[in-house]
């Protein structure tokens, strides 16, 4: 069993909401319990508002997010033709010197059970999370 589910999104502030409620209904009918759920929402709009921050630097008018539930889990992939950046760029934030900004990608990764970017300058940005149904240990 494969559900796919695609959105393309105006890339303004206000429609991150809407995402939001759209992988929070799509994680319920998959099986997820209210803590993952919580976790894929706050994953998702961390992706979601890195985008319409980073690419809608280069006026971006939309980006596209992609839901793909199967038997083990849900993959959230969240694209767009943005400026990109260099991932190997990308250090992870001292959490000792913690400052407004810059925790989107280490946040994705914390709740996610995987979490795959690819992106460069002038290829556009692809955050691919997926998280797992956790299994029943009886």
């Amino acid at each position: 069993m494969s559900d796919l589910m695609k959105m393309s999104v105006p890339g303004k502030p206000e429609y991150v909401a809407t995402v939001r409620m759209a992988a929070a209904s799509v994680a319920s009918h998959a099986g997820f319990d209210i803590e993952a759920i919580e976790d894929i929402k706050v994953a998702v709009s961390e992706a979601c508002n890195n985008t319409v921050v980073h690419a809608g630097e280069a006026n971006l008018e939309e980006y596209n997010v992609e839901f793909v539930r199967e038997e083990e889990g849900l993959t959230i992939t969240v694209s767009d033709a943005g400026p990109g950046y260099d991932t190997d760029s990308y250090e992870e934030p001292n959490i000792s010197e913690l400052n407004s900004g810059g925790l989107g990608i280490f946040i994705i990764r914390a709740l996610m059970d995987e979490v795959d970017i690819t992106s460069g300058p002038g290829l556009g940005t692809n955050i691919r999370m997926t998280k797992y149904l956790a299994k029943d240990i009886a």
